[in-house]
């Protein structure tokens, strides 16, 4: 699936309209370059939840765990990923393990870096600038088999 964004506040709508249909044992991959918006598409994501006001990106920190006041979608536990730092997929296993990914929500910038190691019904969001238009993003959704 693909959708249009024109502006930020666009990018935020179809994240929020996403986070939708996610569940509790989902994956979520968002690459593009830096400054396409992944975070704020994860800022999105976060409105849908009730908690875009504790959203910060984990870059340093590497995860970021967020627990919903109430259970949506079956979900209660969000952990927000920022693997830009991460060598590899083997880096990822000895620094976080993977049992995040069976217990929550699982949103990961820059995750492409450990796509061997995903689950295999990762949902991957790509998100491409415009060349012609800076505030245009072409915003590419599919689940996939690895």
């Amino acid at each position: 699936m693909e959708y249009i964004s024109n502006s930020e506040q666009q990018t935020i709508k179809i994240a929020y309209d996403i986070a939708g249909k996610l569940n509790n044992t989902d994956t979520v991959v968002l690459t593009g370059e830096l400054g396409a918006g992944k975070t704020k598409f994860m800022y999105g994501i976060a409105t849908f939840f009730n908690i875009q006001d504790k959203i910060s990106s984990p870059t340093f920190t590497i995860v970021n765990e967020y627990n919903l006041d109430e259970t949506i979608n079956g979900i209660n536990t969000i952990f927000h990923f920022d693997v830009y730092r991460i060598e590899n997929s083997i880096d990822f296993i000895d620094s976080i393990g993977l049992e995040y990914f069976s217990n929550g929500l699982c949103i990961l910038e820059w995750g492409e870096n450990i796509k061997e190691i995903l689950p295999k019904n990762t949902i991957f969001i790509n998100i491409l600038k415009d060349d012609t238009d800076e505030n245009k993003r072409i915003i590419q959704v599919q689940r996939g088999e690895k």
